[in-house]
């Protein structure tokens, strides 16, 4: 991880699959800027004066399955104690941006296509390896033009599922094993392994790191040094044994490819959290067939650790981006929410303790608001024992499903005792991405929401808990967030 000279304010998280995407996001929005501005004689049309220059007018689509969260602000955190567990929270009036949140959590169902995508990009490679026949069509090596390029998969070339030769179907049935035992056909989940990354734009701008001395340091009493300035960065590869070996380099600075980060990210869920989560339980049933089944397609995903969501945001960014084409500069990535942006929209436009207009559990005819543990016990109380479908709770005033119970949510906030005492008022974020070689209490991150297994206490908005970054759990999921474009107008006419 980006431990550059202690800076805690860490590196943007992965934006990107492959060295060029990030060079051609960089291009292009250089190209949609100067495409707009026009000719600068254009000022010259009123008289001499000064009237800028402007863009094209840009109005943003709203992303698939989300909803807009306008700006606004929220005393964070709880004012009286906890008169269950008898815990203070620190309180603090905070300001946020507009952002873009997903309606539910991510579902088994759009998980499993992270998954058999990266599946695909594994069979994709080998059909056009010799080893498996070498059908290079399989591979793009040039542009339109003839001139060759860094070669990128053919994703318009199918895969043979049903009429396979020999060498195609090797390569196909080599991402599947058999299981030892009863002989069942699985995806082999060890090389389910996805390899992204991420251009640290934030460390890269600060003046401490540019490559001329002089402008280090814009105090022109101090005298210029040139002493060698030291840059840590991932890296990730695999070795000859297939084994993925993750590393953090540090070097002298020398130039701005050294802010590119390199991530090798196994994505499938760990289905043993099941039975590892609940010793002597029968959960079998759950193990097998939870994120496999369609009976769970629309179930929120869980076993996913806060590794495997973040490399899920990105690969969701370069869907995006390649769905998109050539208007690539005027997107935000997908990313997980801060803390402070989740717990935003978990209160509604009203600032509730819950996401619900009430400070009571369930409704005056006795149906509660969401799934999680009303009683010591009786899971089952509310309808469900483990996890339920995505959204059969009313959303909240805006309009997002499950913001408390079901699953607890992982956020991008590195967990702090502090909380918000330790935060900016304005877009607030702790950030650290931990490298493997950082002491474990180094890698905890905030989860928010609570679950089914939680009682009352731990499913309102406010409620602070974490995970290792590391950890996978069967209540734990997550969703989505992308930060707007423009402001999104304003949530709060007065005081919230």
């Amino acid at each position: 991880m980006n431990r550059n000279n202690n800076d805690t304010s860490r590196r943007l998280l992965p934006i990107k699959y492959g060295t060029g995407l990030v060079m051609s996001l960089l291009l292009l929005l250089t190209l949609s800027l100067t495409s707009c501005m026009g000719s600068s004689s254009n000022a010259m049309a009123t008289g001499g004066e000064i009237t800028g220059i402007r863009g094209s007018s840009f109005s943003e689509p709203t992303p698939y399955g989300m909803v807009a969260v306008p700006k606004g602000s929220l005393k964070v955190g709880m004012e009286e104690n906890d008169t269950l567990w008898g815990a203070g929270f620190p309180a603090r009036e905070i300001s946020v941006d507009g952002f873009w949140m997903d309606q539910t959590e991510v579902s088994n169902a759009k998980y499993r296509q992270f998954v058999f995508w990266v599946r695909d990009s594994i069979i994709r490679e080998r059909l056009a390896d010799p080893a498996y026949g070498g059908d290079e069509t399989y591979k793009i090596e040039e542009d339109k033009e003839g001139n060759p390029i860094t070669p990128r998969l053919n994703w318009n070339k199918p895969i043979p599922w049903k009429k396979a030769n020999e060498d195609e179907q090797r390569a196909i049935e080599s991402v599947y094993v058999i299981h030892p035992v009863d002989g069942t056909k699985m995806l082999d989940a060890t090389q389910m392994n996805y390899r992204y990354e991420v251009y640290d734009y934030a460390a890269a701008a600060l003046r401490k790191y540019r490559l001329d001395p002089v402008e280090r340091d814009l105090n022109t009493d101090n005298t210029v040094s040139d002493d060698d300035v030291m840059i840590s960065k991932d890296t990730a590869y695999i070795n000859d044994e297939g084994k993925v070996i993750r590393q953090t380099i540090t070097r002298k600075l020398s130039g701005p490819w050294d802010f590119l980060n390199t991530y090798i990210i196994n994505v499938y869920p760990d289905t043993t959290c099941w039975v590892n989560d609940f010793r002597n339980a029968e959960n079998e049933r759950y193990l097998r067939l939870y994120f496999s089944s369609p009976a769970y397609d629309d179930y929120p995903v869980v076993g996913v650790s806060w590794e495997q969501a973040t490399a899920f945001c990105r690969w969701r960014t370069e869907f995006l981006v390649k769905g998109l084409g050539q208007n690539v500069a005027d997107i935000q990535p997908y990313r997980l929410p801060t803390e402070i942006e989740w717990e935003y929209a978990a209160r509604g436009k009203e600032g509730n303790p819950f996401p619900w207009d009430s400070k009571e559990v369930k409704s005056d005819q006795g149906c509660y608001y969401a799934n999680f543990k009303p009683d010591r016990g009786n899971y089952t109380k509310d309808g469900s024992l483990i996890t339920s479908k995505c959204g059969i709770f009313s959303a909240n005033s805006n309009g997002l499903y499950d913001m408390a119970g079901n699953v607890a949510e992982w956020t991008s906030t590195v967990y702090t005792e502090a909380g918000v005492e330790s935060m900016s008022d304005m877009n607030p974020e702790l950030r650290y991405n931990a490298a493997i070689e950082d002491p474990y209490r180094l890698k905890k991150k905030s989860v928010r929401g609570g679950s089914w297994k939680d009682p009352e206490s731990m499913i309102r908005s406010a409620w602070r808990s974490y995970e290792y970054q590391n950890q996978p759990r069967s209540y734990i999921g997550f969703r989505c967030v992308r930060s707007m474009m423009t402001d999104g107008g304003s949530r709060n006419k007065g005081k919230r």
